[in-house]
């Protein structure tokens, strides 16, 4: 029993009452808010950093009004981009913000609520922390509803500072992109808290309902890709689509928000319902028996048993990704036109070898980015399997921690170097020409994503507590390389990232010698934290 489940259980067996559903709701908001004391922190303000950051970028890039409006023009015409942003109903500076990153920041919202629901439910059923808890005076329904609670607050938070960061583009446009961020992050949390009761594993409560929030997205970018203004039946599906049509800062249409207000408040009722009808640590669909004799001989073969679900979705999105992004490199020239600052920032951040080469590198360059957060959380499994317990009769036997940890780290890091040639070929294949060009630079961005994900092994080997940390160094890596160039950062600034050091490809000059440093720092990272997972007691 850890020393927090100790205090719990203490602090509800002292507790009156404790009969009814919601007793001990109050003591178990505060453990999970004290838990995720750095996670909800990191994911509220890498998402309100990308708002509050996109005015000024915006007014940098489209200054007059008749560049916003030219823009505008060509936003009806480019189903491509549309694809991938939605479409623009106004052209004023609050209405670009959020038509640049009104959707992402929703993404995002639903993303860190899916984790939040879904580490405080079924993650704490799973490692038996819960039974531990529930021995105490606690409601059957309290774990679920401070689990919902965290979230709510989380997101209550992030509404707070982008009502409050874009007020002055106007008061009624902040307050409806504020509500629709934080409105579709609690439907993606109840729609957690319903998954959560369906399965068995929190790892596949979190991998079906990021499918969810995948395929809301596909749904709303085939809308938006046949309609200019977001009235597609496929858009109209999406909870996304919904977000869209609030239509911050463009004659917002509030009624929007309560589809989303509807949606999250029934599939509560329903996540509240099944949660009254389970029994603690079973669920509705149960996870099938093995085989009678066991077929997984190796840590590696255990390894890919438990990272497949995840590394099939992840080459699957970005092999999606690469083929929108190569669908819109062919008009990226139209879309930037005379607009010398926005050619300035994607020549800035894919090099200067020409606007087609310098698009097509700024795009593979975000894709690396994002790979990093792959990288990461397929480290951090280790760290799972270690709270877990699972991790301790694996290494009963005759298998040494190195071994162990080798099986997770060939899937993390071969796992990056496997989506980033299914972008490279998504890529070219929207794109339709330069395929090897396009393929050496996708596969270029991995000595940078391998030091992110050496320095998660760092932290795991050495500061098992303080593992959770690499999110965020991944995060502001992500950050640096999304907001920096927008904002004409220094480059010894942009310096800091391992990104920054890479050859700007296709178009620019291959350099080795960085990419060789890079590879080595990674390998060094990663040897440092396997010395200290092997000299250190398990969690």
């Amino acid at each position: 029993m850890t020393a927090t489940a100790e205090t719990a259980a203490g602090a509800f067996a002292a507790r009156p009452g404790g009969s009814r559903q919601l007793a001990g709701t109050g003591t178990l908001l505060r453990f999970a808010l004290r838990r995720d004391r750095v996670l909800i922190p990191v994911w509220v303000a890498v998402n309100a950093l990308m708002v509050l950051s996109m005015p000024g970028t915006i007014k940098g890039l489209y200054g007059t009004a008749a560049e916003r409006a030219d823009l505008m023009r060509q936003m009806e015409t480019n189903a491509s981009l549309r694809a991938l942003v939605g479409p623009l109903f106004d052209d004023s500076l609050g209405a670009l913000t959020a038509w640049r990153v009104g959707l992402y920041a929703g993404a995002l919202a639903a993303v860190m609520s899916l984790l939040i629901v879904v580490r405080h439910t079924r993650d704490e059923e799973e490692s038996g922390r819960q039974e531990v808890v529930a021995s105490g005076m606690v409601g059957r329904r309290a774990p679920l509803t401070a689990a919902l609670l965290a979230a709510a607050v989380a997101n209550a938070v992030l509404a707070l500072l982008v009502f409050a960061g874009l007020a002055g583009q106007g008061t009624a446009g902040a307050l409806a992109l504020g509500l629709g961020i934080a409105g579709v992050g609690m439907l993606f949390a109840t729609m957690a808290a319903i998954v959560a009761q369906l399965t068995e594993s929190a790892r596949l409560a979190r991998g079906l309902t990021a499918a969810v929030l995948g395929g809301a997205f596909v749904l709303r970018a085939a809308g938006d890709s046949a309609t200019d203004d977001g009235s597609s039946v496929l858009t109209w599906v999406s909870p996304l689509g919904w977000l869209e049509n609030v239509r911050a800062f463009a004659d917002e249409r509030w009624w929007a928000l309560l589809l989303i207000a509807g949606a999250t408040v029934a599939q509560g009722a329903v996540a509240y319902g099944l949660a009254g009808r389970r029994d603690l640590g079973m669920s509705f669909l149960p996870t099938r028996p093995g085989p009678a004799a066991g077929r997984l001989r190796t840590a590696g073969a255990l390894a890919w048993r438990l990272q497949r679900g995840s590394v099939l979705g992840w080459s699957i999105g970005f092999f999606a990704a690469g083929v929108v992004y190569g669908g819109m490199t062919e008009g990226a020239a139209d879309l930037v036109g005379d607009n010398e600052q926005a050619r300035e920032i994607i020549e800035r951040m894919g090099g200067q070898a020409g606007l087609t080469d310098a698009f097509v590198s700024a795009m593979v360059g975000m894709l690396g980015l994002i790979a990093a957060l792959y990288v990461v959380a397929s480290v951090l499994r280790l760290g799972g399997e270690e709270t877990s317990g699972r991790a301790e009769p694996v290494l009963a036997g005759a298998v040494g921690r190195l071994r162990w940890a080798a099986g997770h780290l060939v899937i993390a890091f071969g796992g990056a170097a496997l989506i980033m040639l299914l972008a490279g070929l998504g890529f070219a294949a929207g794109y339709g020409q330069d395929f090897g060009a396009i393929l050496g630079a996708c596969l270029v961005q991995l000595p940078a994503v391998w030091v992110i994900g050496g320095a998660a092994v760092l932290l795991h080997g050495l500061l098992p507590r303080a593992a959770v940390a690499a999110w965020a160094v991944a995060g502001a890596v992500l950050l640096l390389g999304w907001v920096g160039p927008a904002l004409d950062v220094p480059q010894t600034v942009l310096d800091v990232s391992p990104f920054g050091h890479l050859p700007k490809l296709p178009g620019g000059e291959m350099n080795w010698s960085p990419v060789l440093v890079l590879v080595l720092i990674a390998g060094a990272l990663v040897g440092a934290g396997l010395v200290g997972l092997r000299r250190r007691d398990l969690t």
